[in-house]
């Protein structure tokens, strides 16, 4: 059963979408701070969070910030601001959508839809490892499990990937050294109906590169193509790997 935990100070927009996500046959958690947030979080594990900007006791974005260091669940950010700076920053902090104020309760439907269609309704890592061999992408030291949705360096240290990051990262290791677009990136790891604004992939390019890049202000493995888009430049190998629990 899916959960969805809604952190929204405004009990009338709380009920509206609690009212649409029962539609949907999901359960539903309500916070009107990032106090009562905390406390279900220690109680709960939802699949998906949607969470206000702007909350009476703290800053939305702070709270996404915190909630993704520690966690890899789904977050969609709600905001009235409708700017390009507040939706740049919590895609930089790691949010998986955005939905500006006042919106159409069944489009914030379809975008939770998408993006727990992109998580598999998974929202913690790693996921199980009861597959005896797992798909698995190594390149430059690297392993990108498929299977287990697990990144690991050149070290064997595991690197938590944010959904987002995943799916971009497992569209480049399908085509290195070919040239994908922007709009190839976006429907590969968002596919937004709506809404969609220049920066969304420059963004989530970013943070992969902090990720995976040794300078990711000098990035060696995503080189941009001016005009053109980006390229994974480094080979990719592809394997089969036994794993025991």
């Amino acid at each position: 059963m899916i959960q969805v935990l809604i952190v929204d100070d405004d009990s009338d927009i709380r009920d509206l979408v609690s009212h649409e996500v029962r539609q949907q046959g999901w359960n539903v958690l309500q916070a009107g701070s990032d106090e009562e947030l905390t406390v279900l979080l220690r109680q709960h594990t939802p699949h998906i969070i949607l969470l206000d900007i702007r909350l009476p006791d703290q800053d939305g974005l702070t709270i996404a910030r915190r909630l993704r260091a520690a966690s890899t669940i789904p977050i969609i950010m709600l905001t009235g601001m409708g700017s390009d700076v507040d939706r740049i920053v919590g895609l930089e902090i790691g949010a998986d959508d955005y939905v500006v104020k006042p919106f159409n309760p069944r489009e914030l439907i379809a975008r939770i839809k998408a993006v727990l269609r992109r998580t598999s309704a998974g929202a913690m890592m790693p996921a199980p490892t009861s597959s005896p061999r797992h798909d698995c992408r190594r390149f430059a030291g690297w392993m990108l499990d498929l299977s287990a949705r697990l990144l690991t360096d050149p070290d064997g240290n595991p690197v938590s990937l944010t959904n987002a990051e995943f799916l971009l990262l497992e569209a480049f290791l399908d085509a290195p050294r070919r040239v994908l677009s922007r709009e190839h990136l976006l429907e590969r790891t968002h596919s937004f109906e709506a809404d969609v604004f220049d920066r969304t992939i420059d963004v989530l390019i970013m943070r992969l590169r902090r990720k995976i890049e040794s300078n990711s202000h000098a990035p060696r493995l995503i080189r941009t193509e001016r005009g053109a888009g980006y390229v994974f430049d480094a080979d990719v190998e592809r394997t089969g790997q036994r794993r025991s629990d």
